[in-house]
Order: C-alpha cells, then structure tokens, then sequence
C-alpha cells in the first residue's frame, strides 16, 4: 500500500489564492466606499510583479523594478478604484503623482501591520491564463424537447452477464 496521496483533480490552491485575493479586492473596496479614508492604523502593503499581464505601471517605475514593487497606502494616495479583477491608484514617487492599475493576480503579498495581518501569493502568469480558442459555434435551434410519455427512457440491468 502506497502512502502517497493521489494527485487531485480538483485545483484546490487555484481556487484559495482566487478566494483570498477576494479578500484584497474587499478590503480595498471598503476603503474606496470611505473615500479613501484608512480606519484607525490600518496601513497596506502591496507587493505584485510589475511585468504581470494587465499591471500599468510609469516606465520609470518599471525600469527602477523591473520586477517586483511594494507599494504603501497610508497617507498619501488618491483616486482609488476597484473593479471585479483589478484596482487603480495614484501615489507619488520621488514627489511625482503617478496612477497604477494592479490586477489581483499580480499580486504576490499584502500586508496590514496595524494588525499583523498577511496574505502570500504565488503570482499568477500567462500560462496560468487559459489558452485562447474559438467561440463555440452552438446551433440557433434547441434540441427538440423529449416526449412528455416516457419513451425517451432507457433500462440498463447491470447483472451478471449470461
């Protein structure tokens, strides 16, 4: 007898990270329902790759990192926006105002050290994106409905062959 666990078919840790970057998107929607307004000492740190599918990022900012960024909300930013799989935002660098779009799933950790409170994640990439096909090309009718008498039905007896 084996005791190694079989692989699952089900894609448990997909479905988690997408649970849990939910609760980014929640918490960020809070603060742009408040008008930006943090409650108490709750401050964020965002961590997410900047070459990440979707991030939009000031060319200077990609060149100084080229591939990961931790950003802070606390004090000094505006415009907050959160749509269903990304969120906007403007801060200053350097003393220059720059907007950011973030996906969520460019997202690699998100911190609140107000209250020891910290999500990591694996950053998903490309490949993770499902491969492009073509839009089914169902037929415009229904299938006919099936008879109302139950002639549509079918007996199988899975006895012992004879």
């Amino acid at each position: 007898m084996s005791d190694e666990l079989p692989d699952s078919l089900i894609p448990y840790d997909e479905i988690v990270q997408e649970a849990l970057r939910a609760v980014v998107g929640r918490v960020l929607g809070q603060v742009e329902t408040t008008g930006g307004d943090l409650p108490g000492a709750h401050h964020f740190y965002i961590t997410f790759k900047t070459q990440a599918p979707g991030v939009s990022v000031p060319k200077h900012l990609t060149e100084r990192f080229p591939d990961e960024m931790t950003i802070v909300l606390q004090n000094k930013f505006w415009d907050l926006k959160v749509e269903e799989t990304l969120f906007r935002v403007s801060l200053t660098f350097n003393q220059v105002p720059a907007q950011l779009v973030i996906p969520f799933g460019a997202i690699t950790a998100f911190v609140d050290p107000a209250v020891n409170f910290a999500l990591q994640f694996q950053a998903q990439d490309e490949a993770d994106e499902p491969e492009p096909h073509e839009e089914a090309e169902n037929d415009a009718t229904p299938p006919p409905a099936p008879p109302a008498d139950g002639s549509n039905v079918v007996t199988v007896d899975f006895g012992k062959r004879k």
